[in-house]
């Protein structure tokens, strides 16, 4: 009625693990929080407190009274808060609450009226963010080109 198992017989193993991507999965960075480095995250990535460093994630969720001051790498992102640093995301949505310093590459872009940007903006792909304006002229003959964005006003 009860018998044993042969020894000969390895007990079966459960089967291993898979790492998770799905979007169900997320880490939070809280108010009281600050990390000084770079932070990397498969999935989505919720801050709300300060990073000084590159953050690279599968999506990332700014807070309103949080602040990166770095890089910011993903596939896509909803910004609220202080940025610092170039941004290359594939969606991008940047709300009104935000104020970013640093050139931004994208291939989808929302942004709120009142976010204040300060760097240029340049589909991903394309190299440099050169803004293409009526009002730049030429340099002046003898000039070289050094690849810098250059402003000229018109009077």
């Amino acid at each position: 009625m009860f018998s044993k198992k042969p020894d000969d017989q390895p007990a079966p193993r459960p089967a291993p693990m898979a790492k998770s991507n799905s979007s169900g999965s997320f880490s939070v960075i809280g108010t009281d929080v600050t990390i000084t480095g770079d932070v990397t995250a498969t999935t989505e990535l919720h801050v709300d407190g300060t990073i000084n460093g590159d953050i690279s994630c599968a999506s990332l969720v700014q807070g309103e009274g949080s602040s990166v001051k770095g890089g910011i790498k993903a596939e896509s992102a909803r910004l609220a808060g202080e940025v610092d640093g170039s941004i290359d995301a594939r969606e991008l949505v940047i709300l009104r609450s935000a104020s970013i310093k640093g050139d931004v590459h994208y291939d989808a872009l929302t942004i709120e009226q009142g976010a204040q940007v300060d760097g240029r903006f340049a589909p991903r792909g394309s190299g440099n963010a050169k803004p293409q304006s009526p009002l730049a002229s030429k340099a002046p003959a003898g000039a070289k080109d050094s690849g810098d964005p250059q402003l000229s006003i018109a009077t």
